[in-house]
């Protein structure tokens, strides 16, 4: 629900739970009565909030996805204690709305944590579990009546609903065995068999099987698994959309943006850190020289600049971790396909936010450090920090998707890059490698992009501006005085496709890391 108000939650519901052939009109009609209903219209236009930002309160985000479900007008409705945060009146007030529901011909399955009196005579029907047993199955209004059949009698004034729990329980002090003599009933229980030493639950759940109750229930279950069989089975997990594919995607990206927008504080924090680390690189590289200690300057900013990009890159792991829960809930609830979420997510969310700090880091930098003064240099750099950010936030989507916990996908990215930054051409020559553990470069993001940086400052670069570069240096066989033998040394293709090779496996790995983190949510456990 994030930062969108109650109405525009509403609203996203019915854009796509609802026909598009539907009318707006029609639709804000029915998200009206909805509110209406739920006592919702004081913060109809109040942000539900979110973990760290106030919003509604507890009872009215309830009621908020209540009318969410509410939307599509179901014949069955599915609720998991919908009472749960509401104070006594506001949740008596829900239960009313559902029993109004119930007697329009919809069938209203929930399950509920301490109802009282008020409540629990609304009740049509009643089941009790105990351990995964059954302990009463049938009209609310007759539980009493059974449980007292089998011995447990409620106490005056007591709620009928902490009186079944007290004897699943086996709270003897809240019960009362009643073993008159003389009456039928109480012959029956001074016949039975002792159950001292076999527990309630059990106890209970033969009760149960030998009541009327649980023989009229099993042979309507069995009326209706003949005629079950008779029709054509669908799997469970099969649901069906009534928008397109384009519709969610808009909707699902919309809702991003106006999260983005109304929490800006993560944005803006990423632009300042941003900022302020450029700067703090610019004075401390500023105004590299073309001699010598311009050859390791050089390298050494270019490295950092790749790297940063990376390390900077690991809080995508929370664009799908954060969201799991909500993503599930709404992918089973049919309001949109896991390719309108997954694409939403990566155009609203991952390309803005890594395309923003590349721009502003090389525009900072570029011009502080003295690199290569030519257009085609400054932008080929900003283009090489963007795909160097996709590919590593590509590569944390992939990580991150299906986990639930960010520490552990924090520490799988930071393990990952820390060894890829080993092989990116820095710190050992990539010459010089075994050749058994060689091959390990090809899989580093950071070598792609410290190679693209290189290539592009220092070719045509001359670091010994009193010697002819063009004529051979007999003095020293290793002397490096231009960018390009520089690049030699580090075994870099001096070609155009030298460069260009380094973005084209860096885009390769971007749709390769794409693809895991969406068949991974794909075909994540969405039902239990």
């Amino acid at each position: 629900m994030g930062t969108l108000t109650v109405r525009e939650n509403l609203q996203f519901s019915a854009a796509l739970r609802l026909p598009t052939s539907m009318k707006n009109r029609e639709k804000n009609e029915r998200i009206n009565r909805i509110i209406k209903e739920l006592g919702l219209e004081k913060v109809a236009d109040s942000k539900v909030g979110t973990p760290f930002s106030r919003g509604v309160s507890g009872g009215e985000r309830k009621r908020t996805s209540i009318g969410m479900e509410l939307i599509s007008d179901p014949s069955i409705l599915f609720l998991d204690e919908p009472t749960t945060g509401l104070d006594s009146s506001t949740a008596n007030a829900v239960l009313l709305l559902l029993k109004r529901m119930s007697k329009q011909g919809k069938t209203i399955i929930f399950s509920i944590h301490q109802p009282r009196y008020s409540i629990f005579k609304l009740f049509d029907s009643l089941t009790l579990l105990a351990s995964g047993r059954m302990i009463y199955h049938g009209p609310g209004q007759e539980a009493l009546e059974y449980f007292a059949s089998a011995g447990h009698h409620c106490e005056a004034y007591n709620n009928p609903a902490d009186f079944f729990l007290d004897v699943i329980n086996g709270d003897s002090s809240a019960v009362l065995l009643n073993r008159e003599e003389g009456t039928g009933e109480a012959k029956k229980s001074s016949e039975s068999p002792p159950h001292d030493n076999k527990p309630i639950i059990d106890v209970l759940a033969e009760n149960y099987i030998n009541s009327t109750y649980f023989k009229e229930t099993k042979a309507e279950l069995d009326t209706l698994s003949v005629g079950l069989q008779k029709m054509k089975a669908t799997p469970f997990s099969e649901i069906t959309y009534i928008t397109s594919f384009c519709h969610q995607l808009k909707w699902v990206c919309k809702r991003s943006f106006k999260n983005l927008l109304r929490s800006p504080q993560a944005s803006i924090a990423q632009v300042i850190i941003t900022a302020f680390l450029g700067l703090v690189v610019g004075a401390i590289f500023f105004g590299l020289k073309n001699d010598p200690t311009g050859i390791q300057n050089r390298a050494g900013v270019l490295f950092f600049l790749t790297n940063n990009q990376c390390f900077s890159s690991v809080s995508a792991v929370e664009l799908l971790v954060v969201e799991k829960k909500l993503f599930i809930h709404e992918y089973v609830g049919g309001y949109y396909r896991v390719s309108s979420y997954f694409f939403a997510k990566v155009l609203s969310d991952l390309l803005p936010m890594r395309m923003l700090p590349s721009i502003i880091f090389t525009c900072i930098t570029y011009f502080m450090l003295g690199l290569k003064q030519e257009v085609g240099a400054f932008f080929i750099m900003m283009f090489t920090l963007m795909m160097v950010a996709y590919t590593a936030s590509s590569m944390a989507l992939a990580i991150a998707a299906g986990q639930s916990v960010i520490s552990v996908a924090n520490l799988l990215m930071t393990i990952s890059f820390v060894f890829m930054m080993i092989f990116s051409g820095l710190l050992v020559n990539l010459r010089t490698i075994v050749p058994w553990l060689s091959w390990l470069q090809y899989l580093s993001i950071p070598r792609y992009g410290y190679t693209a940086l290189q290539h592009n400052e220092f070719m045509g670069l001359n670091f010994c501006p009193n010697i002819n570069t063009t004529a051979p240096n007999s003095s020293c066989e290793y002397a490096v005085c231009s960018g390009e033998d520089f690049l030699r040394n580090q075994g870099i293709d001096l070609s155009d496709w030298g460069l260009w090779k380094n973005h084209v496996a860096l885009a390769c790995m971007t749709i390769i890391f794409l693809t895991i983190a969406y068949l991974k949510l794909l075909f994540l456990k969405k039902f239990s």
